[in-house]
């Protein structure tokens, strides 16, 4: 017995959950986005070959499985807990950067963000996972209101992650 194809509202909840918009599920599925929009909102009923191209990419998790090293920055800027604000900006500047780690004897003790530095009072710490954290985790972590997720390594800080790195990966 065969099942019943998705319904239009279907498909935009798992392309939704894929995290995928429109556009990047009609290039990877080799189509047009018009048509993808066209299948969402129930104004055209797909071919069944349209409709197994369009599963198969939305069942293929290889995308979520994008390793974290791939989109990281390295090595992480950090600022010592005893340097000023002015030093702070000085860094953030020098490297284009909008937030920074403070640490203290190599240990992560906080974070430093422009608004912070506005207000002139130091923030909680990014939130710290290993190089091995899937990329659906990190993507949930920047969604939830935190700019930066710093990556380790056996302990040790190897990379940061921005919501524009998570952007990118996706668009270019």
């Amino acid at each position: 017995m065969v099942g019943l194809p998705p319904s239009p509202s279907e498909l935009k909840m798992l392309r939704k959950k894929a995290n995928l918009t429109q556009k990047e599920l009609a290039m990877r599925a080799g189509m047009s986005q018009a048509l993808i929009a066209r299948i969402e909102a129930g104004d055209v009923d797909p071919r069944v070959s349209t409709l197994r191209k369009i599963l198969e990419v939305l069942n293929d998790d290889s995308f979520n499985k994008i390793s974290l090293s791939s989109i990281m920055h390295k090595p992480v800027i950090v600022v010592n807990i005893d340097e000023t604000i002015g030093k702070a900006t000085e860094i953030m500047w020098k490297y284009g950067i909008s937030q920074i780690p403070i640490i203290n004897n190599g240990g992560i003790v906080g974070s430093l963000r422009e608004e912070s530095i506005l207000k002139k009072f130091k923030e909680e710490s990014f939130p710290i996972v290993s190089i091995e954290t899937n990329y659906d985790e990190v993507s949930r972590l920047l969604s939830n209101g935190n700019p930066a997720v710093l990556v380790s390594e056996h302990g040790s800080m190897v990379g940061i992650i921005t919501k524009i790195d998570l952007i990118a990966k996706h668009v270019l």
